[in-house]
């Protein structure tokens, strides 16, 4: 990791540094495109294609069969089940918590308004295999679907290289009583997705993190279809201070570095010697990793930042917007309302990020590379719709219609000036 100093750089190489240095959006998004066309014109050949030139694997139907949901049932642990079960009842506390009702407005006499939540009816929800299969990507995206109510709800993942879905993730979408389960990875599956193939349904919003590609893919496929947000690499900022516990902090870093070789971990600290100490833990601590050929990559392309003090440091965080936030001290709490970009925030020294990603409750699938500045994690809402109703009476046609006639008379829309009018002189 590559050490700057805040005090010696520009307002220029602060934004430069905030930039993902791994993703060139230009030219991935050229080859998504024409992956677009190619899933409109041939359907599930094009897919099917696809599959067997980036997965390795010959698909002959998409749809995870009863007979792999039962294979699956036999193939994980007792602790994982258990373990599943509580993270999911976790998560949906939290989410469940989001829905609320608005109540009636009269925002004049007679003329009443209010709002009413509609679930999105058909939603598609990627989660990446790869080099990781990511069950709690499932968990995070269907139990607020559920919450939601949402009717339908189609689940896309990469296959494994004999054809078959990894049985954790199979497992937990049986658990949670969904059979819409596709094999289908990558960009190729956003595009399914989205556009809708003979076999894999079109859905009304498309959610889940993925790679570069599966990012790039999204934001193709939101011309057409919404998405949630471009969720791409991983990364994660932690913010340190002499209090800091050392190993803590890397282990902050090396769990989000494991995730691809395209992610980024920054550590922003006020204390040169904090960094010096976490740096020699990180070189410690990555021996042991089984992946540790992927984080010393992600490691080459990251970065630390001293600054002098920790309004810099917070200065510098939201210029940057990072997908996880770690404040690794304990006094964090006067420091809050100073957050203005991030995922989401990881508050005190026993806080890790990996709670968040598995069982606390709060949803892991947030905006990477900047947008946090203006996305939000997903959410309960993020599958929800808000209808605007409005009742006009006799009193508030009487009072707010003159208004209104003199307004479209304005706009010279004689029409709408006419549906008013007539109400007024009307005698119902």
């Amino acid at each position: 990791m590559k050490t700057y100093f805040y005090s010696e750089l520009s307002a220029a190489s602060l934004s430069n540094l905030c930039l993902r240095k791994s993703i060139n959006f230009e030219k991935i998004l050229l080859l998504t495109r024409e992956m677009q066309k190619s899933i409109q014109n041939r359907g599930d050949d094009a897919l099917k294609e696809y599959t067997k030139r980036f997965d390795k694997v010959e698909i002959d139907s998409f749809l995870v069969s009863a007979a792999e949901f039962e294979v699956a049932q036999m193939r994980v642990s007792d602790d994982f089940k258990q373990s599943i079960a509580i993270a999911a009842q976790n998560i949906r506390t939290f989410h469940e918590s989001q829905i609320s009702s608005e109540k009636k407005i009269e925002t004049s006499s007679g003329v009443i308004c209010w709002r009413e939540n509609r679930a999105i009816q058909t939603v598609g929800l990627y989660v990446p295999g790869g080099t990781a299969p990511l069950f709690s990507t499932l968990l995070m995206s269907a139990i607020p679907a559920q919450a939601a109510g949402c009717s339908n709800i189609i689940i896309c993942t990469p296959p494994q290289k004999d054809g078959t879905v990894t049985p954790e993730i199979l497992w937990t979408a049986n658990f949670l009583g969904l059979k819409s389960v596709y094999k289908i990875g990558g960009a190729q599956a956003i595009f399914a997705l989205a556009e809708g193939t003979e076999e894999i349904p079109k859905v009304d919003k498309i959610f889940g993190p993925g790679n570069q590609y599966v990012t790039a893919a999204k934001m193709v496929a939101s011309e057409k279809t919404v998405i949630d947000m471009p969720a791409g690499p991983s990364e994660v900022l932690v913010i340190a201070t002499e209090e800091t516990n050392v190993s803590f902090a890397a282990a902050d870093l090396l769990s989000q570095a494991e995730h691809g070789v395209d992610s980024e971990v920054v550590l922003v600290t006020n204390s040169q010697k904090i960094a010096e100490n976490i740096l020699v833990e990180v070189s410690k601590q990555i021996q042991k990793l089984p992946r540790k050929n992927i984080v010393q990559e992600v490691l080459a392309n990251s970065f630390v930042l001293i600054t002098k003090t920790l309004e810099e440091a917070f200065d510098f965080s939201n210029l940057y917007a990072p997908e996880h936030l770690i404040l690794g001290f304990s006094d964090y709490a006067k420091w809050v309302r100073k957050i203005q970009n991030a995922g989401s925030v990881f508050c005190g020294p026993l806080s890790c990020e990996s709670f968040g990603d598995y069982a606390s409750g709060t949803n892991h699938i947030l905006p990477t590379s900047g947008f946090a500045r203006s996305f939000s994690g997903v959410s309960t809402e993020s599958f929800l719709k808000k209808i605007t109703f409005q009742e006009i009476t006799k009193k508030g046609c009487k009072n707010l219609g003159p208004i209104v006639e003199k307004l479209a008379e304005k706009e010279m829309l004689q029409a709408h000036k006419n549906a008013v009018s007539l109400r007024l002189n009307s005698d119902k």
